[in-house]
């Protein structure tokens, strides 16, 4: 896949390093990544996958864009309250670089339409609020055999993993699924929203920032990611954590019992 001068220059940085190069900036122009959510995890991944030089993102999101939003979703403008989330963000990404085909999903994924949506890119991030979009989105990338990028946010601390279900570990052993990892969602009205609770701004941006880097980290290979890692972020202390998980031979997708 031929670079043209503008894209040589744009790309500079990544093709120098050793551990992406000229292949690994390739990859990174022939990859599908779908994105869920154009909110505050999704609007910095957004950028930086579009930076980066991914050469499709597609967009799932079904929302318009509120004044409230802009306190951490740094992708939309003043100008765009009252706009498709995924509008404005489309936009933002082609000001940012031209050379990214943007695609736009106007809906909220659920389990009757998350195989069409996931069936024409290579890998998910998962920026999603809540807890029935998540288990729809895992559940389907692993029957697609997809990677998946997910994480989640609270008011000052987040998580962050990759899950590649459909895939063995070293041990011989599949690699752990989000079930695994939350074998069920809480009860409902447990865990309150960002807008009962509040959300710190910029804890959003670290944590969509760094769903970007495991996304290119997925493409590209340099590394070790998070597979079977559960990266913890807590903002108060300024403390990080990565606890490791397995996979549960209970587990109703790829577990002994299913």
């Amino acid at each position: 896949m031929m670079f043209s001068a503008e894209e040589l220059e744009r790309y500079a940085r990544h093709i120098v390093l050793r551990e992406v190069g000229g292949p690994g900036q390739q990859q990174l122009k022939a990859a599908k990544v779908l994105v869920i959510g154009a909110g505050g995890l999704g609007a910095p991944l957004l950028l930086y996958l579009a930076a980066a030089g991914v050469g499709t993102i597609g967009i799932v999101d079904d929302d318009a864009v509120a004044l409230s939003n802009l306190q951490r979703q740094v992708i939309h403008r003043t100008d765009d309250v009252g706009v498709l989330k995924t509008e404005s963000a489309a936009n933002a990404i082609r000001r940012l670089n031209p050379h990214v085909e943007v695609v736009s999903h106007v809906a909220r994924l659920t389990p009757d339409n998350a195989a069409g949506l996931l069936a024409a890119y290579d890998i998910v991030a998962d920026g999603s609020d809540n807890f029935a979009t998540r288990y729809a989105v895992s559940d389907a990338c692993f029957h697609a055999g997809k990677p998946l990028v997910t994480a989640a946010v609270g008011t000052f601390d987040a998580t962050l993993t990759t899950l590649r279900p459909h895939e063995t570990g070293p041990d011989g052993r599949p690699n752990p699924t989000y079930r695994c990892l939350f074998p069920d969602a809480p009860p409902p009205g447990t865990v309150p929203s960002c807008q009962e609770a509040g959300i710190l701004g910029a804890l959003t941006g670290i944590i969509g920032s760094m769903m970007a880097l495991e996304v290119i980290r997925e493409i590209t290979g340099f590394g070790e990611g998070l597979v079977g890692r559960l990266l913890m972020i807590d903002t108060r202390a300024m403390r990080f954590e990565t606890v490791r998980y397995r996979w549960d031979p209970d587990n109703p997708l790829n577990g002994t019992t299913r």
